[in-house]
């Protein structure tokens, strides 16, 4: 037992690191027609790591679950294969890890499939050296899938399951097209490595990447299940993969510490991020995300991008941490059942053809959670008929005095904006950018996750006057600030909050921008109705400056798509601050340019704006 509560908790630690819009009624309360389809079979049976060579000859790993008779005795039916890549050690999530991984293979592989657990090159079982989605691990995830396809107890049909990192590698295999591919179902899979969470706003997070480079190095040391076996291929194993952490993770953090080129995008994070390849994707996806997820802002643009070019997909965005959407414990409160049931209807339909003509009817493109009201609200897309409609800061605020948010004319002011280096200690965002284990195994009930007004006093903030009228936000969010700064550089981090009439404030969603960062690459800036709402920062060595002795410059802060509703009698509030620890910190180049204080200018010279995606 005692062993078991261990794994248990490591495996938490792993997945730490690793047409016209309608808006219509909770989902909950909506009719569905179908229903899950009961247990073929009574039990499973697992073969544990079958090798899977590669075409470069590395031997991976896999543990291969299929049905069982009532004897134990594998079925020999062909049956359609359901595969997850992890970088976690397979044997990890198998001993103790329950739901934390996502549901429980058995679901389906007592309903007629076979669940193949690989160890992705480099980790657990797997020889290789592992390079965190490095070209070669990619093209694994592709051969894998062709493997799964033409094992003799495979009947040609194949699907992919699983959160975070084996969410990714879905989508990796899936845009090499493998033979049999049907189907995918990825939960929090990001898009663009560098700006969903490398180093959102050109500010590296320290809050989680080092934890989860070191977490997945830690598994991939935990001797080989078939260790007294083989030992000579076991420790060929562990030499590959202690060879990772002296050639691959330590240099790279070393080299990030020190400013040096994994601060800056290019190359080595468009190898390995799917936005760059998600076109290639044309099998059927349904998505999991959450609002306070580690892959906030990739997860819909890797749905979008499917939905625009008439590819299947759906996507459930819950009230969720990194964690919790990893788990789907809490995805049947959307209304469409359990997260086992989701896949079942998804697989059945997709892979095995069975006609569900109530599917789209029953499920509709887009779920969301509507904070504010707290309620599930549905659409067909996630940008669809929203219109920009922006608030001018107004006026000067001080730590203690708010200013102002109006869709009216500006007064002219000056916001000083303090270098206080524990800012973002007491938020959501501390528990968000450590992938929801404080919220998972911390004290519960901590105030600071529910109430933003302590952190708010460690810079400024600016807010409407109650509405009277509901504002309704779905999409990505921008703040262009006119700022200047004593050092010339600095980092801006910005709060969207709702304000109750008592005086809470929930922290919305968040949004960072270094100013030596601030140059834009207008191609690729998303405009709605003229106004930018998703501004695209190259984040390059070559596009960095820093500004001038009394130069004031827009910086348009990318603020991580939400949804949420300003109640009437409500407040809309953007809160200003230096720092977001212990998610963002400078590396050793822009530490002492971060100690600077920063000024907010508002004024007809200097429009400083927040602009929302607003639904009518």
């Amino acid at each position: 037992m005692h062993l078991r509560h261990h794994l248990t908790r490591l495996l938490a630690f792993a997945l730490l690191v690793g047409g016209l819009a309608f808006v219509g009624p909770s989902p909950a309360t909506a009719e569905t027609t179908w229903t899950p389809r009961p247990e073929q079979y009574p039990g499973t049976v697992t073969q544990k790591d079958v090798p899977i060579r590669m075409s470069d000859g590395v031997v991976l790993r896999a543990d291969v679950k299929r049905p069982a008779d009532a004897s134990g005795k594998a079925i020999e039916t062909k049956l359609p294969v359901l595969v997850t890549i992890t970088a976690y050690n397979k044997t990890v999530l198998a001993t103790g890890g329950g739901g934390l991984a996502g549901a429980s293979p058995s679901y389906l592989v007592k309903r007629g499939y076979i669940q193949v657990d690989v160890d992705a090159r480099g980790t657990g079982s797997s020889r290789g050296q592992w390079k965190a989605f490095g070209a070669r691990e990619n093209q694994d995830a592709g051969e894998i899938m062709e493997w799964a396809h033409s094992q003799p107890w495979s009947n040609g049909l194949t699907g992919m399951t699983g959160p975070s990192y084996m969410g990714i590698s879905q989508l990796w295999a899936a845009s090499a097209k493998p033979a049999g591919l049907k189907a995918i179902f990825p939960q929090v899979p990001g898009a663009d490595v560098y700006r969903d969470v490398v180093a959102s706003g050109g500010q590296l997070d320290v809050g989680f990447i080092p934890l989860w480079l070191g977490l997945v190095t830690a598994t991939g040391l935990i001797p080989p299940a078939f260790a007294p076996t083989d030992p000579a291929a076991a420790l060929g194993a562990l030499l590959d993969h202690l060879g990772s952490a002296g050639t691959f993770t330590l240099p790279l953090l070393l080299r990030a510490v020190v400013g040096g080129d994994p601060n800056y995008d290019g190359p080595f994070y468009a190898e390995r991020s799917l936005i760059n390849v998600i076109d290639q994707v044309d099998v059927p996806a349904f998505f999991v995300s959450g609002e306070y997820d580690l892959f906030q802002r990739g997860t819909p643009l890797l749905f979008e991008n499917l939905r625009q070019r008439g590819v299947p997909a759906k996507l459930i965005i819950g009230p969720w941490d990194h964690l919790q959407a990893s788990a789907g414990k809490e995805i049947a409160k959307a209304g469409y059942g359990t997260l086992s049931e989701l896949q079942l209807r998804w697989f059945d339909h997709w892979i095995k053809g069975v006609p569900d003509p109530a599917l789209d009817s029953d499920i509709p493109n887009l779920t969301y959670f509507d904070q504010g009201p707290d309620t599930w609200r549905h659409s067909s897309g996630w940008i669809t008929d929203q219109q920009a409609t922006s608030f001018r800061l107004s006026g000067s605020a001080t730590n203690a005095k708010p200013a102002a948010l109006t869709t009216g004319a500006a007064q002219d002011g000056v916001s000083n904006v303090l270098p206080i280096p524990v800012a973002g200690l007491c938020t959501r965002s501390l528990n968000q950018w450590t992938a929801g284990i404080l919220k998972q195994f911390g004290p519960p009930g901590n105030p600071c996750f529910k109430d933003n007004k302590v952190n708010d006093k460690l810079g400024v903030v600016f807010e409407t006057e109650p509405v009277t009228s509901p504002v309704k936000i779905q999409g990505p969010i921008n703040a262009h600030l006119f700022t200047s700064s004593n050092s010339g550089d600095g980092m801006l981090s910005v709060a969207v909050e709702d304000v109750a009439p008592d005086g809470t404030v929930s922290r919305l969603t968040g949004g960072w921008q270094v100013i030596s960062h601030r140059a834009l690459d207008e191609s690729r800036t998303r405009y709605l109705n003229g106004k930018i709402i998703q501004p695209f920062h190259p984040f390059t060595r070559d596009a960095q400056e820093k500004l001038a002795r009394g130069e004031v410059a827009p910086i348009d802060v990318e603020v991580f798509p939400t949804a949420a509703t300003i109640r009437p009698g409500h407040r809309l509030r953007l809160a200003v601050q230096a720092f977001d620890v212990p998610h963002l910190l400078p590396n050793l180049k822009l530490a002492l340019g971060s100690l600077t204080v920063m000024k907010v200018h508002t004024s007809a010279q200097y429009p400083s704006e927040l602009t929302l995606p607003t639904l009518p």
